[in-house]
């Protein structure tokens, strides 16, 4: 590399769109070329960043009219609704989207050697998991304006506290308890009760939804009102679900800056803890099949696309939408005389 222009495709590629944008306002690129730039890479950042309140959002990213809506559009599919009827409903119709896309994130953020923010995708990536499981059964991703319908009625126990002097046969936390109570309400909610739930809740709802499909002992019509051969399988995925946000792998999050401490794991302590993950995982179907072929997997964390596959109950594969903004920024800055 000789000039600048190629130290900026060089680390376009490398997804440094932070650094990029830096650059171009530094003078680096052409005054008619840097706001587009600067935007491309500001929205690709959004999305490396997971920050997905604003994907889709062209007024987060200054000149949207150099990012291609081919690709705006492919972000707000994971995108999170910021109101109770925003529409397109994004990442609470399907999280199928959303998870391709952090298998994309995790592999980058593993070939950058990131690996604080690679634990803290493979955090995320837990936390859902049970409403991924719960998706083909429910037909949307919990949606809270549509979930009530689903679990909720009668015989249901999901979101009700026992009365005083009742016995406890719900034995959901009650920090469980009460979001499940709080999202058969939310979409009733002013915009800002409904940030604040699904900031401080959402994902509170899917560990309750995964331990009433796969835990409860004493299950309510949530579970009881589906047929039995959906009911099984609904709780092999999510005791899946549940596992791995429980293994070791999702731990490393508690040793790194995201978590408690401000040790970073290295690349050969996030393999073992998911060599460690991936054994546990495959003690149970649907575990076992989907791990089955692993050892033969090129993704650098061998076997999690076929795992989040077998949650989801569809085929879920890395997305290449951040490669294809790391093109076009490449390809943009191509074109720039050297």
């Amino acid at each position: 590399m000789e000039t600048p222009r190629e130290v900026l495709i060089a680390l376009a590629r490398r997804y440094a769109f932070g650094d990029v944008a830096a650059l171009a306002s530094q003078g680096l690129v052409p005054d008619h070329a840097a706001p587009g730039i600067e935007a491309l890479c500001s929205f690709g950042q959004r999305v490396l960043d997971l920050d997905a309140e604003d994907f889709g959002m062209p007024e987060t990213v200054g000149d949207s009219s150099a990012i291609p809506r081919r690709l705006m559009n492919r972000s707000r599919a994971s995108r999170m609704p910021q109101t109770p009827r925003e529409q397109p409903r994004g990442a609470l119709l399907t999280l199928r989207p959303a998870y391709a896309l952090l298998l994309e994130v995790i592999e980058i953020r593993w070939r950058r050697h990131d690996l604080a923010a690679l634990v803290a995708a493979v955090h995320i990536a837990g936390e859902y998991l049970p409403l991924l499981a719960w998706e083909s059964v429910l037909g949307h991703a919990a949606d809270p304006a549509l979930l009530g319908t689903s679990v909720g009625g009668p015989g249901s126990r999901f979101g009700i506290a026992p009365a005083p002097g009742e016995p406890r046969v719900c034995h959901h936390t009650r920090s469980e308890r009460s979001a499940a109570d709080r999202v058969l309400r939310v979409a009733a909610e002013s915009p800002d009760g409904w940030r604040s739930y699904l900031d401080r809740q959402h994902s509170t709802v899917s560990a309750a939804l995964g331990a009433c499909a796969a835990e409860c002992r004493t299950p309510c019509s949530a579970v009881t009102r589906l047929a039995e051969d959906v009911r099984a399988g609904l709780a092999g995925r999510c005791r899946l679900a549940l596992e791995f946000t429980g293994g070791v792998l999702v731990r490393l999050r508690h040793a790194a800056p995201v978590g408690h401490g401000f040790g970073v794991p290295s690349r050969e302590e996030v393999l073992d803890a998911w060599a460690r993950t991936r054994t546990s995982l495959g003690h149970r179907e649907p575990g076992r099949s989907a791990l089955a072929g692993a050892d033969g997997d090129t993704y650098p964390l061998p076997g999690l696309p076929a795992l989040f596959s077998a949650i989801a109950g569809a085929e879920i594969t890395p997305d290449t939408l951040l490669y294809d903004v790391a093109a076009h920024v490449a390809g943009l800055l191509d074109q720039i005389p050297a």
